[in-house]
C-alpha cells in the first residue's frame, strides 16, 4: 500500500484502503461521513463503501483541518462550505468588516433616535 497521504491512480477505493491512505481508522471515516455531507461514497449491492478519488482528497483535507490545524468539526465543516463557494479568508474578513461597519451605523442611528425622547 502507498505511504500515508499518497493517493494511487484508481477509480474506486474500499474503506480499508482509504483508512490506510489517510492514516485513520475505518470507524473515523464512517463518523466523518455523518458529519461532512461532501463525503458520500457509493455503495455496492452488498453495502460496501466505494470512495472516489475526490472523496479521498476531501478526507485528507478534513484530516489536515482536524488533526494538524486543530479545527473543530463545526469549524472544518464551515471552512469546507466556504472553500466550496470560492471564498478566501481575506474575502471573509472584508465581508465581516463591512457587516461590522453596517452594524455600527445602525447602532449610531438607534442611539440618535433615543436621544430625542
Amino acid at each position: 500500500m502507498p505511504p500515508e497521504g499518497k493517493i494511487p491512480e484508481k477509480l474506486y477505493f474500499r474503506i480499508g484502503e482509504v483508512s490506510e491512505i489517510a492514516g485513520v481508522a475505518s470507524y473515523v471515516l464512517r463518523f466523518w461521513e455523518t458529519e461532512f455531507p461532501s463525503i458520500r461514497p457509493r455503495r455496492t449491492e452488498s453495502g460496501q463503501r466505494l470512495y472516489r478519488q475526490a472523496d479521498v482528497e476531501r478526507i485528507l483535507l478534513i484530516k489536515q483541518l482536524l488533526h494538524d490545524k486543530r479545527f473543530t468539526i463545526q469549524g472544518a465543516r464551515q471552512y469546507l462550505r466556504q472553500a466550496d463557494r470560492g471564498y478566501t479568508r481575506e474575502d471573509l474578513m472584508t465581508e465581516m468588516e463591512a457587516i461590522r461597519r453596517d452594524l455600527l451605523a445602525i447602532r449610531k442611528l438607534l442611539d440618535e433616535g433615543t436621544e430625542t425622547y
